[in-house]
């Protein structure tokens, strides 16, 4: 899996789950990365509240599915709900090393150790360490880190990885069952790392 540099972008991001199984089935159906951007545009595919929203989901998405091999067209198309979020949750990894590395190395390491447990103190010890070991992260200003913290923990939300309190310091993760062919398709395509983040295996 390639890692981009570090980004604060998911500030600004959802899991955008709808408007991504939106345009993995009309890229299933035939249509190019460019058809899809002219039907953003043009007809608002993705109901967007206005035209740079529409442009920023657009080419986020087309980004997260782009980091991804193309063989998993058929198999989210064939997958329940569940899995395709999972799916879904995959690409925001391709795309966001960052956050990849959070469920990499927190939510995965609690796992490991037993724990179902996720606070925010986690997250900020998290942050503060990537401060420490990044120049550009160290940029980021308190808010900003705030703001990614509750991001991140939206995201494995809606991709049903975290429990819904919302607004409490401490969230239950829940670890998934990975559908067999969600997961051979990850190991067998250069994404076993996010096949053990999910699972908390080592």
């Amino acid at each position: 899996m390639n890692r981009n540099k570090y980004s604060a972008g998911a500030v600004k991001f959802s899991l955008w789950f709808m408007e991504f199984r939106k345009e993995v089935q009309l890229l299933s159906q035939g249509k190019s990365f460019d058809e899809i951007k002219k039907l953003s545009e043009d007809e608002n595919i993705f109901g967007a509240s206005t035209p740079a929203r529409a442009a920023m989901i657009q080419s986020t998405l087309t980004a997260r599915i782009k980091g991804m091999d193309s063989s998993f067209y058929p198999l989210f198309m064939d997958s329940d709900v569940s899995s395709q979020k999972l799916y879904a949750l995959t690409g925001c990894f391709t795309h966001d090393t960052l956050f990849f590395d959070f469920m990499y190395e927190v939510v995965r390491e609690k796992l490991i150790m037993g724990t179902n447990i996720l606070t925010d103190a986690d997250i900020r010890i998290f942050f503060k360490n990537k401060q420490a070991q990044d120049d550009h992260v160290a940029e980021w200003t308190d808010q900003t880190l705030a703001r990614l913290g509750k991001s991140y923990k939206t995201h494995l939300y809606e991709a049903g990885l975290l429990g819904e309190d919302k607004f409490k310091e401490e969230r239950t993760i829940l670890k998934p069952i990975l559908d067999p062919i969600l997961k051979h398709w990850l190991e067998d395509y250069g994404y076993g790392q996010v096949a053990k983040a999910m699972e908390g295996i080592r």
